[in-house]
């Protein structure tokens, strides 16, 4: 009887620290995943090729108030999660993480990486920010630590008003490229390249850093469509 508890114990004391080791690996993932986010961000900014959607939008309220790149990032995604106070949106763990890293992570990154000059290192600085930008929504989106806050938005007017999410996506980041590209954000190949290469990116590093479940339990990891699932910066 003894031996029997003591065995019993073991397992129990073994799978919770498999446990703490499966939460470990989630959180390295999500936050090691934000900042290179906005790492990867801050390289385009650098190539001056064209930005993200969100970020054309950024960086033109950037030019008009004088504030970084990541303060605003900062400051509009606290904006947008505002709004899902009525869309009756719940936050997690990463959507609040997400305001506060990305912003972080990308004036870090500006501040130590000079604009690129000539043809070649803008081009190798577009690539490596829409290369590095996939892996690290791949990462923070396996991590499972719930959307980020303008995702957040997308999905919740979705289920508001029954317009498709990709009609919902599509209308929201015309408007903040044209809104941004208004206010002196920067539009070019690399935002077209970030438009059409995300998707099939995302897609791969979501496979590349997918997470077993816990163990003792039955989470799922999230293996959709990457345009249903990508946490905007």
């Amino acid at each position: 009887m003894h031996r029997s508890t003591s065995t019993t114990g073991g397992h129990a004391l073994s799978s919770q620290s498999s446990r703490r080791g499966h939460l470990a690996r989630r959180l390295f993932q999500l936050y090691a995943g934000l900042a290179l986010y906005g790492a990867s961000s801050a390289l385009l900014v650098r190539s001056g090729l064209g930005l993200e959607p969100w970020n054309v939008l950024h960086q033109g309220l950037s030019e008009r108030t004088g504030l970084s790149m990541g303060v605003v990032l900062t400051v509009v995604g606290a904006a947008v999660l505002l709004l899902w106070i009525p869309l009756r949106q719940r936050p997690g763990l990463g959507t609040v993480s997400n305001v506060l890293v990305i912003g972080a992570a990308m004036d870090a990154t500006l501040a130590v990486v000079p604009d690129a000059h000539g043809p070649a290192a803008r081009v190798a600085l577009m690539a490596a920010g829409v290369v590095l930008n996939g892996a690290a929504t791949g990462s923070y989106i396996a991590a499972r630590f719930g959307p980020g806050p303008r995702d957040g938005l997308m999905t919740g007017l979705h289920l508001r008003t029954g317009v498709s999410v990709r009609l919902v996506r599509t209308a929201i980041e015309i408007a903040v490229v044209v809104t941004g590209f208004a206010l002196g954000g920067t539009v070019g190949v690399g935002t077209l390249l970030y438009a059409v290469a995300i998707g099939p990116l995302a897609q791969l590093f979501l496979r590349v850093f997918a997470v077993p479940p816990a163990p003792g339990g039955g989470t799922v990891v999230a293996t959709g469509q990457p345009r249903r699932a990508i946490l905007r910066p």
